[in-house]
């Protein structure tokens, strides 16, 4: 998943959210709705979390430095990690505390169908957002399920986003759900209970986008399929006779790998350099998201 892309989604989510929060944020004010008020901070939450995830992809494109040789790749991790836990906070415990508050202090709806229109706008330009993020999902799925994909994707920016819009296409159907409900039989229990969903909803998902860039966060590998892949590649290499390790580290949109092999018998050790800047090449050309490779020729383990 190139850096453009992530940009692309990361953008189309944020203009996405902004124009839904402002609806949602003036059907709460003139409902009294809980629900509405847990979606309308929902949707701000989600608008400083894209704009985090803006400037974490801004971060990865410094420069290497002295101090960190191997570039600013994993700023998207740090800035994508504080997204989960605004997520959490922001939206999950807020919208928790207010469904108590709603059981605790229970009051009739004003203007319900303001709301429900309200929500139906933003199902549809969420939907819309959902759409523009499975383009990019898809571009790397390569047959697998969105499960699968989700845990071994290692583009932290776009499960964030993924994350997001579908939480928060199902914390619309909540809302919706408990303002009919409450608009059917009059009990604005409906109302708090559609809440306090939001809420457990939000946690829910800001707890497995954690999960999974916590690992990038701490270091890991590049995908399985990828990893495969590169294996693959190096063993077919004429010049290559057997590889012992093949180690790989994510760094943002960017990876480390570090070979270790037994080359095929040379002439000499001129031959021997010639032959591995060889591979090296075709490596490279072959995965052009690898920034750095170290190559380590051995005869054993």
């Amino acid at each position: 998943m190139s850096a453009p892309d992530s940009l692309k989604s990361i953008l189309f989510a944020f203009f996405a959210n902004l124009a839904i929060a402002v609806a949602k944020g003036i059907a709460a004010l003139f409902t009294g709705s809980g629900a509405m008020l847990a979606e309308t901070i929902h949707s701000l939450a989600d608008c400083g979390n894209q704009l985090l995830l803006v400037l974490g992809m801004q971060q990865t494109r410094q420069a290497p430095t002295d101090d960190h040789p191997l570039g600013f790749g994993k700023s998207i991790y740090f800035w994508s990690f504080l997204v989960a836990l605004v997520l959490f906070s922001g939206g999950g415990i807020f919208s928790l505390y207010e469904g108590v508050h709603k059981l605790n202090h229970p009051g009739a709806l004003s203007f319900p169908w303001i709301a429900l229109g309200v929500l139906l706008f933003a199902i549809v330009a969420e939907s819309v957002s959902l759409w523009g993020c499975m383009r990019e999902v898809n571009k790397e799925r390569h047959g697998r399920n969105l499960v699968r994909w989700f845990r071994e994707s290692r583009s932290s920016a776009l499960i964030v986003v993924f994350g997001e819009d579908v939480a928060a296409l199902a914390g619309l159907a909540f809302a919706f759900l408990a303002i009919m409900l409450t608009l059917l039989t009059g009990n604005p229990v409906w109302d708090a209970l559609g809440t306090l969903a939001i809420g457990v909803l939000l946690i829910a998902v800001a707890f497995f986008i954690a999960i999974e860039v916590k690992a990038l966060l701490i270091g890991q590998s590049a995908d399985p399929q990828t990893r495969q892949q590169m294996h693959q590649f190096l063993s077919g290499c004429p010049q290559v006779d057997h590889v012992y390790k093949l180690l790989t580290l994510q760094f943002g949109p960017d990876i480390m790998v570090a070979i270790k092999a037994r080359m095929m018998p040379q002439a000499s050790d001129q031959d021997l350099i010639k032959a591995i800047n060889t591979v090296e090449a075709a490596f490279r050309a072959r995965f052009d998201s690898v920034r750095w490779l170290f190559f380590e020729p051995d005869v054993d383990d």
